[in-house]
């Protein structure tokens, strides 16, 4: 069923690493330049891939088991994402690239806090499933 609620918020974090890397930028260097995931290969290939997996996550309801293993390695990828933010925004070198981070570093928390909410439910609907089996 594409109407449960973990279809929800696999799709707002899917619209979050796909559509908002677009509009929010990363970082600004210091010649005053936004830098977007777009201009990052890495980066954009990782938000890229993160809404792919919320995606396929949304259209494998059937397999609830395969759902939740999708959600957790979409979660692991975000906070690898997140991580290598951080370190661009940190960066070892004393900020010779970076000199303003963007809101943008910030949209892989918001995917991992609704990736956990969708891996919740499912797991609720997993759990209910099994009940109604233990019944017949």
């Amino acid at each position: 069923m594409i109407q449960r609620i973990q279809s929800f918020y696999l799709l707002l974090a899917a619209g979050i690493s796909a559509g908002l890397i677009f509009v929010f930028h990363l970082w600004i260097t210091n010649e005053d330049v936004k830098v977007f995931a777009i201009d990052e290969p890495l980066y954009f290939g990782m938000f890229l891939a993160s809404a792919f997996l919320s995606l396929v996550s949304i259209f494998n309801f059937k397999k609830r088991k395969s759902q939740f293993m999708l959600g957790r390695l979409n979660i692991i990828l975000n906070f690898i994402l997140l991580g290598l933010l951080v370190y661009q925004s940190l960066n070892v070198s004393g900020e010779a690239l970076v000199s303003e981070k963007g809101i943008g570093i910030f949209l892989p928390i918001l995917s991992i806090v609704l990736l956990v909410l969708a891996n919740k439910a499912i797991k609720k609907d997993e759990d209910l499933v099994k009940s109604v089996d233990r019944l017949r």
